[in-house]
């Protein structure tokens, strides 16, 4: 995912987010669009008192003691519709690893969660010296 931050440039956001995608862009692989239409996914809502900061810059919450939920798990819905009603652009590729590695050199904020299980970016077939020349 990455999205809009008080440091990013205009140039960043249009390559990266591109015109009318909104602030913020979340990628996935076509793999993964089944179980996320199908998934039921619930929350639990834990009081923010019993977590810290942590990374540098601070990139995640931590608690260091049992934390116990508020109340009952509640159910999230459709997730499409989720991302709809957020204003979140959700980008469909093969791989996310070739959008990865433009999203690291900008100036957008980001992050990326079990990386190690994206599909590997295709290879480029060898050009030969006749392959060459038609080109």
């Amino acid at each position: 995912m990455a999205w809009v931050t008080p440091e990013t440039t205009e140039e960043d956001r249009e390559r990266i987010i591109g015109p009318g995608g909104g602030l913020r862009v979340h990628a996935v692989e076509y793999g993964w669009l089944e179980r996320m239409r199908t998934a039921e996914l619930y929350a639990y809502r834990l009081d923010a008192r019993d977590f810290r900061s942590f990374g540098s810059p601070p990139n995640a919450h931590v608690a260091e003691q049992e934390v116990r939920p508020l109340g009952p798990a509640e159910r999230v819905g459709d997730l499409f519709e989720l991302y709809e009603e957020a204003d979140i652009q959700l980008r469909v590729l093969p791989t996310l690893l070739p959008f990865w590695d433009q999203v690291i050199t900008t100036t957008l904020g980001f992050s990326g969660i079990r990386l190690r299980n994206a599909r590997p970016a295709p290879v480029a077939p060898a050009v030969s010296g006749a392959s060459a020349a038609l080109a």
